[in-house]
């Protein structure tokens, strides 16, 4: 359960755990693809009047394709998070703080949980560091060998092409 009851923490810290599944709504409108579950852990303490910190792991895999070769990839991504969850309103300055209303019965961490996965998700994946990628003229994957096709070359370096074989030349 990734919701406390702050009654619960008078006897002392509570353990946090739950799942979030691809498509909870707390994660709608996340340009990450999520492979599986984030698995979430975590345990909130209460440090002051009206301030809450919670530590927590989250764990999870983004699909997505590679950006050099169009490959199916999936990676994996484990999070560490610290949260302050404050009724003071001088403390949200910190991007680690969320706010809770002075009535408040409850604190959910999905929130940060949710954006320390927006922020830590990368957002281009290759499949492997030496992913070769497609070539550029015939779109063959390079990493099953080369292509065949003579190397490009832009127009703007035509000129210096011409001076390097004159000077061959001489």
């Amino acid at each position: 359960m990734l919701r406390v009851d702050l009654r619960e923490l008078a006897r002392g810290p509570v353990e946090t755990r739950g799942e979030l599944k691809q498509d909870d709504p707390a994660l709608e409108g996340m340009d990450v693809s999520l492979r599986e579950p984030v698995v979430v852990s975590g345990r909130l303490q209460a440090i002051g009047e009206g301030r809450f910190y919670w530590q927590g792991k989250a764990t999870t895999a983004i699909q997505g394709e590679c950006r050099r070769c169009l490959t199916p990839v999936s990676v994996p991504l484990s999070l560490e998070i610290g949260a302050l969850f404050t009724q003071d309103a001088e403390a949200l300055d910190d991007p680690d703080s969320y706010a809770v209303a002075p009535d408040a019965m409850e604190i959910d961490v999905t929130r940060a949980v949710r954006e320390e996965l927006l922020l830590e998700a990368p957002r281009f994946a290759v499949c492997r560091e030496d992913c070769k990628g497609l070539c550029p003229q015939c779109g063959k994957d390079l990493n099953a060998g080369p292509c065949g096709c003579a190397p490009a070359t832009e127009a703007r370096w035509q000129p210096l092409q011409a001076l390097k074989d004159l000077l061959r030349s001489n």
